[in-house]
């Protein structure tokens, strides 16, 4: 890996204890991956961390990307957002309206107009330029998905939650 790419995924590594797998393998693309990295923390650095997380988690448990699921259960239980939270309970007006439009992204991407009420509803709730880093976050954990799901890149680290079923 280059030493520049090193140095900017150097505060993830250090903040997880791991390079995770998706960083190795999209290492072999360095400018992309650092280009990937620059857009995942100008995403992030647009919204506030509970908009940012219920983002990754409702993209990642609708694409069935469990790497990104695991890491961000744990970063939102870090961040003190309560399991009933993680698993998408108790959520506000905002938040509903923002899963809702990432549901519906992942399911057609929006296309023939399909996510246009999602779309207005999270635009009603929040700022214009607050929509779009919604909708670029939302693009962020689709791309991460294809590439996990197509090279069945595997979760580093487990759940941190209980099944809800008990086993």
């Amino acid at each position: 890996m280059p030493p520049t790419l090193a140095d900017a995924l150097r505060p993830r590594v250090e903040r997880l204890g791991y390079l995770g797998e998706f960083f190795q393998v999209a290492g072999n693309q360095p400018d992309a991956l650092a280009g990937f990295n620059t857009y995942t923390e100008a995403c992030k650095a647009a919204l506030p961390p509970r908009i940012t997380e219920l983002i990754a988690l409702t993209v990642a448990a609708a694409t069935g990307n469990d790497y990104e699921r695991h890491q961000h259960e744990r970063l939102s239980l870090k961040l003190g957002f309560g399991e009933d939270w993680v698993r998408g309970q108790g959520l506000d007006e905002t938040e509903r309206a923002v899963q809702a439009l990432a549901l519906r992204l992942v399911d057609g991407l929006g296309r023939g107009g399909s996510a246009s009420a999602e779309t207005a509803a999270v635009e009603r709730l929040l700022p214009g330029a607050d929509l779009v880093a919604v909708l670029l976050t939302i693009g962020r954990y689709v791309a991460h998905a294809a590439v996990v799901n197509a090279l069945g890149i595997q979760p580093p680290v487990p759940s941190p939650l209980a099944p809800l079923d008990g086993r």
